[in-house]
């Protein structure tokens, strides 16, 4: 996985030469973390496997069906696709379907995802009792790349850097979710 737990610390350790004001304050924050964060990865009892690891409602084309109703056309966008935990995509997808664009959990639609999700693909109990790591994880992989392109951002390019502090946000929730 290009962004995944070993990519994490070289993210922060470069935001950290220019991040000022509330940035730095995210970034300490997410810093603090970064031990704790990649422990889901070491765990053998966690299955692996193909996954988007970019699952966001961009990357999903939507097309109507013959009687009207809404369905997946197609899925785009496999630059970040990699073999990885399976736990960790949903986690992805959670923390990019579940949330309002303030960062604020919309619990309906976790759950409304996750049951979708567990319909073709049901969670083990490792898998379950990892997620809101794994969502923390999401969390601060999604604040740290836009952290970066905010504080790297290259004029010349024609992407405009996405505001980080939403998916900081993110972090409360699957904090307050992790087992104790």
């Amino acid at each position: 996985n290009p962004v995944g737990p070993r990519a994490w610390a070289d993210l922060a350790a470069r935001c950290d030469t220019v991040a000022a004001g509330e940035d730095r304050r995210m970034l300490e924050q997410m810093q603090r973390l970064l031990p704790d964060l990649a422990r889901p990865w070491s765990d053998p009892a966690l299955p692996r496997g193909p996954i988007h690891a970019d699952y966001f409602p961009d990357n999903v084309l939507f097309a109507t069906n013959e009687h009207g109703a809404t369905d997946v056309g197609g899925v785009i966008d496999f630059y970040f696709a990699c073999v990885d935990v399976l736990a960790y995509d949903l986690a992805i997808a959670l923390s990019a379907w579940g949330f309002d664009a303030e960062g604020r959990p919309i619990p309906s639609a976790l759950r409304a995802f996750q049951k979708g999700y567990e319909s073709v693909r049901p969670l083990s109990d490792a898998e379950r009792q990892a997620l809101p790591e794994l969502g923390a994880a999401a969390a601060v992989r999604f604040t740290l790349t836009r952290l970066h392109d905010r504080l790297f951002h290259d004029p010349a390019n024609l992407v405009t850097p996405k505001d980080p502090s939403p998916f900081f946000r993110r972090l409360d929730y699957w904090k307050a979710a992790e087992p104790a």
